[in-house]
């Protein structure tokens, strides 16, 4: 099976990152202005013989395209409802929203209502852990498996539907990852690796998806959409080298990148 699947984050105000989800010069980067993902949407929407599907749909070989788009978007940050869910909905899409299921309730983040509501709109709910560790790779078996087993049972318990997918906090995906999400009752697990395949480890899908950042152009967006082999084996090379240096650097890398982003300017 093969997806471009485009992975976001928040959407807010220009000039008020702070405004949903996490906060820090790594996480704003992520972050997009409702005018950057108003310009995302339309650059997608005219770009010819692009379908937009969710994965219930590509799991049960509903799609006509080779590798139609998904929308993802991770951490559950309020604007998921507030900027975003009216925006796919327009144009008749829906997306997959990952919730860090520690933050529910918190300022800046969903409700337990306001996850419900999104689910009840057609929209795709899955677990982004419960506190989004640092490395989720690192963690011992016990507290790895609580990270997936506990937050599929609090979105089970505010949908009353069993939750079936998640995606990896941070892109720290290993074979442990994985089976830790199996044995959490996962069918889907997302990671941050650019590619449009899934791959299948026992009963459990993997799914690669295409990162988008907040200087991600609109053109590109639109580009990663369509699941250009080109552009997608140019993000491959930047996503291994990434994690090379994370693998070396280990914490010292998110502390860098702290040092870096904080001292660049930021979108209005």
């Amino acid at each position: 099976m093969r997806a471009a699947t485009l992975l976001y984050h928040d959407v807010v105000p220009a000039g008020e990152p702070e405004s949903s989800g996490f906060s820090g010069p790594v996480a704003n980067r992520y972050k997009l202005t409702r005018e950057m993902f108003n310009a995302h949407l339309r650059a997608i929407v005219e770009r010819q013989q692009l379908s937009c599907a969710t994965a219930t749909q590509v799991l049960a070989g509903e799609t006509t395209k080779n590798a139609p788009c998904l929308f993802t978007f991770d951490d559950g940050g309020v604007s998921s409802l507030t900027e975003i869910a009216d925006r796919l909905e327009r144009l008749d899409w829906r997306g997959h929203f990952f919730i860090t299921t520690d933050r529910i309730g918190d300022p800046g983040f969903l409700s337990a209502d306001q996850i419900r509501e999104l689910h009840q709109r057609g929209h795709v709910i899955g677990t982004h852990s419960c506190s989004h560790p640092e490395r989720i790779d690192a963690l011992d078996d016990a507290d790895l498996q609580r990270e997936w087993s506990e937050s599929s049972a609090v979105l089970t318990d505010i949908l009353g539907t069993p939750t079936w997918c998640g995606s990896v906090p941070g892109g720290f995906f290993s074979l442990r990852v994985a089976i830790a999400a199996q044995r959490a009752g996962m069918k889907l697990l997302f990671n941050s690796e650019p590619t449009c395949r899934w791959s299948r480890f026992s009963e459990l899908h993997i799914a690669g998806r295409l990162p988008i950042v907040n200087h991600t152009s609109p053109a590109m967006a639109a580009t990663l959409a369509a699941g250009d082999a080109r552009t997608i084996l140019q993000q491959q090379f930047v996503w291994a080298g990434k994690k090379f240096a994370k693998a070396v650097a280990g914490s010292f890398y998110r502390q860098a990148s702290e040092w870096y982003f904080r001292r660049q300017p930021q979108p209005t």
